[in-house]
């Protein structure tokens, strides 16, 4: 009992302390100084108006919710498959072409960035929506991959065998069974690929334009000239916002991967 007591303080502390951050932001978002300060001096909402009536603000924010929405499902379409293939067929060099898949987890953004630039100027495609998109897929393909793939191994085969014994169609198979079992997999992966997309800044620098911006992008430009309670209102606005959509998704999908005790 004392031990189980002890890990939970601890790790109630942990969220403590990664929740620490998150609660300065949004404090210093609401302070009445013209300057950055936590405790905030005063409570105003003024900054939080200065951002919403800031139309290049509104645009970037549109701009990585649109971005982090289609790079995710393209991800998820790819990823599960990509993972079935996998799984299901014998395909030859299976390994070294997970390996391939998986590899963007190991390269730094910058030099993926970096690729992509130079292979877009070679086709015509640079500092637009479609490069932008091929340049988030490739980052965040693998993280769907990685949480689909585990739950592709396993019983599941058996499960499969017998819809098709009962007479199901592949499509009717992967709706029906596959992928209610995956969804844990497909939820989590897509998750975390779409906060991953929309908070890059090393993969989209290399593409955007002042009419074309990324929201980290246009904090990044924004801090190294101004830094005033401005940019932590949009930060705030982008917490809550990403709270909220969890919630949502929670109550859609249920974002609890794990088996729930009968």
């Amino acid at each position: 009992m004392i031990a189980r007591g002890v890990v939970r303080i601890v790790a109630w502390l942990v969220l403590a302390y990664l929740a620490l951050p998150l609660v300065i932001i949004v404090g210093a978002s609401v302070t009445q100084s013209q300057f950055l300060a936590f405790p905030p001096k005063g409570i105003t909402l003024h900054w939080y108006g200065v951002a919403m009536q800031d139309a290049s603000y509104m645009s970037a924010f549109a701009t990585s919710t649109v971005l982090a929405a289609v790079a995710t499902v393209v991800s998820v379409v790819m990823a599960v498959s990509a993972s079935i293939a996998l799984t299901r067929f014998e395909v030859p060099g299976r390994g070294v072409i997970e390996a391939v898949l998986m590899s963007p987890l190991v390269l730094p953004s910058l030099v993926l960035g970096a690729a992509i630039l130079q292979y877009g100027s070679a086709i015509g495609m640079v500092r637009s929506f479609s490069a932008l998109l091929v340049g988030h897929v490739v980052i965040i393909f693998p993280l769907v991959m990685r949480s689909v793939l585990p739950q592709l191994v396993g019983g599941l085969r058996s499960l499969e065998e017998a819809s098709f014994d009962l007479g199901a169609t592949p499509i009717e198979t992967f709706f029906l069974v596959v992928l209610p079992q995956i969804k844990g997999g497909v939820i989590s992966g897509a998750v975390l690929a779409f906060i991953t997309s929309w908070i890059n800044v090393e993969m989209s620098i290399f593409n955007t334009t002042p009419a074309l911006t990324t929201m980290p992008v246009k904090l990044f430009n924004y801090v190294q000239y101004t830094i005033d309670p401005t940019i932590a209102a949009v930060s705030a606005i982008s917490i809550l916002g990403a709270a909220a959509a969890l919630v949502v998704l929670d109550l859609l999908f249920g974002l609890d991967v794990l088996p729930k005790s009968n």
